[in-house]
């Protein structure tokens, strides 16, 4: 599962696909409805490659996090329910996807963004079971790059 060109941006809802870079920033197209737009060096952009989830020993990149999600269900979107769950529940859920997860560090809204984005990257085909450990594109970082955790 490659999600190198697969971008998240802060302020911005959803997930954006990278088109092609320009002198200031960026061409990316939203997964939600197909619309172009340009985002710029002063926005705050992630690849999905880039961001990990906390665990108790190492951070877990998200890829992985989204292929045992694949697996747990079988294939299939998380359902509303799960999404919408109490945050004892979500933590429940996430100890199973994600069994060392720090507790401390990994809030309930990041979780729901998380099923958010897996429930999208399937309905894109974008999510698959084989989380490779590097991803297939080192050099497509996006610009103004952090380091952000979710």
């Amino acid at each position: 599962m490659d999600l190198s060109k697969i971008l998240a941006i802060s302020g911005k809802p959803g997930l954006y696909r990278l088109i092609s870079r320009t002198k200031t920033g960026a061409i990316v197209e939203s997964l939600v409805d197909g619309k172009r737009m340009p985002v710029f060096q002063s926005d705050k952009i992630s690849s999905l490659n880039e961001i990990s989830m906390f665990t108790m020993s190492d951070d877990y990149p998200l890829r992985k996090v989204f292929s045992n999600m694949f697996v747990k269900e079988n294939h299939q979107p998380i359902s509303d329910e799960v999404k919408n769950a109490s945050k004892a529940d979500l933590f429940a859920y996430f100890g199973q996807v994600l069994p060392d997860m720090d507790t401390e560090r990994v809030h309930a809204s990041d979780m729901k963004k998380a099923i958010s984005w897996y429930n999208l990257l399937l309905s894109k085909d974008l999510v698959d079971d084989k989380a490779d450990d590097e991803p297939a594109d080192e050099n497509a970082e996006t610009n103004n790059q952090n380091e952000n955790k979710e």
